[in-house]
C-alpha cells in the first residue's frame, strides 16, 4: 500500500513528517471501487491537513513567544488571525 507523505523542516523549529498509509489504485475499472479509492484519498489528505495545521500553529505559537521573550514586535499590534492565515506563505504589502 502506498504512503501519503508531509515532512516539514525549518532552520528555527523543530521539523515534523506526517504519513498516512492509501489503499493501493484499483487495477479494475469500476466506478464503485475508483469511488471508493477517491473518497479514502480525500479521506486521508483532510487528515494530514488537520495534522499539518496543528504543528504549524503550533510552531506559530512558538514563534511568537520567542518574538514577545526577545523583547516584543516594538509596540506594532499582529493580528494573529492574519498571521495565521499567512503563516509561512509570502506577503505583499499594500502601499
Amino acid at each position: 500500500m502506498p504512503d501519503f507523505t508531509a515532512s516539514y523542516a525549518s532552520p528555527t523549529n523543530e521539523s515534523f513528517s506526517l504519513s498516512h498509509t492509501l489503499p493501493s489504485c484499483p487495477p479494475s475499472v469500476a466506478a464503485a471501487e475508483k469511488s471508493a479509492y477517491l473518497a479514502a484519498l480525500r479521506q486521508a489528505i483532510t487528515e494530514m491537513q488537520d495534522a499539518i495545521n496543528v504543528q504549524l500553529t503550533a510552531r506559530m505559537d512558538e514563534d511568537n513567544k520567542t518574538k514577545s521573550a526577545a523583547g516584543g514586535s516594538g509596540g506594532v499590534v499582529v493580528d494573529d488571525v492574519a498571521e495565521e492565515e499567512n503563516y509561512g506563505e509570502e506577503v505583499q504589502e499594500e502601499d
